[in-house]
């Protein structure tokens, strides 16, 4: 039997960033529509594979104009480039639920290795039969690694945007129904 995939629920799950803004203030931001999967066993995440997709059209930071900027070509280009991808390639298991997720991240065509510091924050069933885990993770990236270059001097000196951004993810994972293919196979063994 095969062992079912987990899937990102992205009704109770959050891609947030952070990035310095006139080198003394942050501004926050999130995207909204993403689809992801973590296989054979989000329950033993040191054997797993994550694999993730974000539509980069779904930045939100709260204010249209700034968002439309960042969906241009000065930034994510989503007409070129309507995805970034991330393929975990590694997990290590630091104990005590934590957990360092090693993995291809990309941008814009553009990848480069990243690694995510994770925290396992339980398995339950819901209410409605399902079982879920949640985790919570963050990295930090470049983004002039990933072409994201656009900036601005400014008068009083420094930037616009800073170089840094500041990743946060909580996810909750949904485990999959066996396919029916599975359950024929299971009952014949039975």
């Amino acid at each position: 039997m095969t062992a079912p995939t987990w899937t990102l629920d992205p009704t109770h799950s959050s891609i947030s960033f952070a990035v310095r803004h006139m080198v003394f203030a942050k501004v926050r931001g999130r995207f909204s529509t993403f689809a992801g999967t973590i296989a054979p066993d989000a329950s033993d995440l040191e054997h797993a594979t994550i694999q993730a997709t974000i539509d980069t059209t779904s930045i939100d930071t709260g204010v249209s104009d700034r968002d439309a900027h960042l969906r241009s070509a000065d930034f994510f280009d989503v007409e070129q480039f309507p995805h970034m991808r991330f393929e975990s390639t590694r997990i290590v298991d630091n104990g005590s639920g934590r957990f360092t997720i090693h993995g291809a991240l990309t941008i814009k065509d553009v990848t480069h290795d990243v690694a995510l510091d994770a925290t396992f924050g339980g398995q339950a069933q819901d209410p409605w039969g399902n079982t879920r885990v949640a985790f919570s993770a963050t990295t930090s990236i470049d983004r002039r690694d990933f072409g994201l270059t656009w900036n601005q001097v400014l008068e009083a000196g420094g930037v616009l945007v800073g170089e840094r951004i500041d990743i946060e993810l909580d996810v909750q994972a949904v485990q999959a129904a066996a396919s029916d293919a599975d359950s024929d196979a299971a009952a014949a063994v039975a």
